[in-house]
C-alpha cells in the first residue's frame, strides 16, 4: 500500500514550487515519514524555515509553522524552544540560508546544543534567490555570481556543525532516498542539537549552468559520491578522495541548553 502523504499535507497548497528532478520533495517525504515514525504530535511540532526553496517545506506540511527572515531559522527555532521547551522544533532550509546568511545563528545553536533538529538540504546554490555561489558550491563550479568558475573553498557543513557542538550529525543524499527518514527519526529522538544534511540536486540553476545533461546523471553522481560510514574504514585515503561519508558521523551526550538555562532561572527564582 502506499505511503499517505496526503494526510500530513495543508490542503490547497500543492502543486509545489519545485522544478521538476529537485529533490527538496524527496526529503519533505521522508520528514514527514520521520516525523509519523517517532508519533509526533502536530500540535506539539513547530517547523521552522527561513528563505529559499528548501524553506517552502514549513507551508506545505500540517504542523505548527513558522516561515521566517531569509537565515534567520535557527534563531526563531531557538526562540520558540526556549518559550515552549516541551514543543518537538524542527528546522528545515538550504545551505545558503542556512551556513551563509544564517551561518553565525547556525554555530551558535550548535554550540548550545539547544534540543531542536535541523534538516539542511546542500544543494550546493542559492537556488530560489537567482543561483548566486553559497559556501558549498564546489571549487571551480559556476554560479550566477561567478560565472568563471568559483574560486573559494567550500564548507563542509557535517564537519562545521560537529565542530561548533552539535551532539548529533548525519549525512546522507536524495538518492538514498529511504535513509532520510531513518536519520531525522534518529536526530528528533536525540536529546540536543541534531544535524541532518542531505545533499541533493538543483537542476536549475546548478546543474544547467555546470553542464550536467540530466536530473539522471546528477543523481547517480550522488550514489557515486556517497561511501557509508562502516565502508569508509575500510578504505585508503585515496580511495576516499572526492567521496562523501553518509550516516550518523558523530553522536554525543552532553547537557541540553533549555534543561541548564531551567535550572538558572530556578537559581535566580531562589536568590
Amino acid at each position: 500500500m502506499a505511503y499517505d502523504y496526503d494526510k500530513s499535507l495543508r490542503p490547497g497548497k500543492l502543486p509545489h514550487i519545485w522544478c521538476p528532478g529537485c529533490g527538496h520533495g524527496i526529503v519533505m517525504k521522508g520528514l514527514i515519514r520521520a516525523m509519523d515514525t517517532c508519533e509526533l504530535d502536530r500540535k506539539n511540532t513547530a517547523i521552522v524555515s527561513g528563505i529559499g526553496c528548501a524553506s517552502r517545506i514549513s507551508g506545505y506540511i500540517d504542523a505548527c509553522t513558522l516561515h521566517t527572515a531569509h537565515g534567520r531559522a535557527a534563531a526563531f527555532a531557538t526562540g520558540v524552544k526556549m518559550a515552549k521547551p516541551e514543543m518537538n522544533v524542527i528546522v528545515v532550509g538550504g545551505d545558503g540560508d542556512g551556513t551563509a546568511i544564517g551561518g553565525n545563528h547556525f554555530i551558535h545553536a550548535c554550540r548550545r546544543n539547544i534540543d531542536m533538529t535541523y534538516v539542511i538540504m546542500n544543494n550546493f546554490i542559492y537556488g530560489m534567490t537567482g543561483g548566486q555561489f553559497s559556501p558549498c558550491t564546489p571549487t571551480g563550479d559556476k554560479a550566477s555570481t561567478t560565472v568563471y568558475g568559483n574560486p573559494d573553498p567550500v564548507f563542509d557543513i557535517s564537519k562545521l556543525a560537529i565542530g561548533a557542538g552539535a551532539t548529533f550529525v548525519a549525512r546522507t543524499t536524495a538518492f538514498h532516498a529511504t535513509q532520510i527518514d531513518k536519520l531525522i527519526a534518529e536526530g528528533i529522538k536525540h536529546k540536543g542539537m541534531s544535524i541532518i544534511e542531505v545533499i541533493d540536486d538543483c537542476p536549475t540553476t546548478y546543474g544547467r549552468r555546470n553542464q550536467f545533461r540530466s536530473v539522471i546523471d546528477m543523481m547517480k553522481r550522488l550514489k557515486d559520491m556517497a561511501v557509508p560510514v562502516a565502508a569508509a574504514a575500510k578504505m585508503t585515503a585515496e580511495q576516499l578522495d572526492g567521496k562523501m561519508l553518509t550516516g550518523v558521523l558523530h553522536k554525543e551526550v552532553r547537557p541540553e541548553y533549555t534543561e541548564q538555562y531551567a535550572k538558572i532561572i530556578d537559581l535566580a527564582k531562589s536568590a
